[in-house]
């Protein structure tokens, strides 16, 4: 008997990985981020059909596992899952959301602390079937704290309320040439403000070492620990594990708010496809 085509995809506000696993061989595909609250249910279709399905060839699914940022209601659940029926009606598809992916990455079938810093944040505590204490997701304006569009925020402040030094004043304008008028059209008037605002980010990474980048990291990840993390009890008996390009960067500043709060620190991946494909091949 044939084994079943899956097609699994990790989506988040910037990009999706899409992994096709056909027996035991795995390929894997990237499109444009997927979020509900930004694309209807049709924009969403015209992107698969767009930028996915010419990669897939011929190849058909039996089975979609499709895991996404805003997919925590059932609204937002229910719209993904109506896109990917008029790609593919007569595939079993099984639409969940992003903390979900990185749970069943990071923990398997264990329990544990899981947390998204990508370009937005996320975290809950699974006990190794399901997600059972999550803190609300307040998306970009209100919250995400720890996230990149969080701390592109930052960026962004510094550089308009001119708080950088002179060095770093030059440097910010050397890498993006912008000013005041583009960034506010970009946040206030264009279509994805969260994902502009990530783009800021690699500022940071570029230029680690200066003390007023350091505060930046220092402050938006110890509040994302402060605002999130403090309120599970779990915390403080249960390994703390994350996903998402903030948390594979500046890892090393992970490991010492957990050195200082005396928390346990688990894995860190840079994305949770690797994990997934294990966890959808059992």
């Amino acid at each position: 008997m044939a084994s079943k085509v899956k097609l699994v995809a990790d989506s988040g506000s910037t990009k999706t990985e899409w992994c096709l696993m056909d027996g035991k061989e795995r390929r894997t595909f990237f499109t444009q981020g997927m979020s509900p609250y930004f694309l209807t249910s049709l924009q969403i279709e015209e992107l698969v059909r767009a930028e996915l399905l010419p990669q897939l060839g011929d190849t058909m699914p039996d089975l979609v596992f499709y895991y996404g940022t805003g997919c925590g209601t059932e609204q937002n659940r229910n719209l993904v899952h109506k896109s990917l029926h008029g790609i593919w009606p007569h595939a079993k598809i099984e639409v969940n959301h992003d903390l979900m992916a990185a749970a069943r990455a990071l923990c398997g079938r264990s329990s544990g602390i899981v947390s998204i810093l990508g370009t937005g944040s996320n975290s809950g505590y699974y006990d190794g079937k399901e997600i059972v204490k999550n803190n609300p997701g307040l998306g970009y304006i209100l919250g995400d704290e720890g996230s990149g569009a969080f701390l592109g925020k930052k960026v962004v402040q510094y550089y308009l309320y001119q708080t950088f030094d002179d060095e770093m004043r030059f440097r910010f304008e050397q890498k993006f040439n912008v000013s005041q008028a583009d960034i506010l059209e970009s946040v206030y008037r264009q279509p994805l403000p969260n994902r502009y605002l990530a783009s800021f980010t690699p500022f940071l990474a570029e230029n680690r070492g200066h003390y007023m980048i350091e505060n930046i990291l220092e402050d938006g990840l110890n509040e994302f620990f402060f605002t999130h993390l403090y309120k599970y009890s779990e915390s403080w008996t249960s390994p703390l594990h994350f996903t998402g390009s903030i948390a594979w960067h500046f890892r090393d500043i992970l490991e010492e708010l957990c050195q200082l709060y005396e928390l346990q620190l688990g894995r860190i991946l840079k994305n949770p496809m690797d994990g997934l494909a294990v966890y959808h091949e059992e």
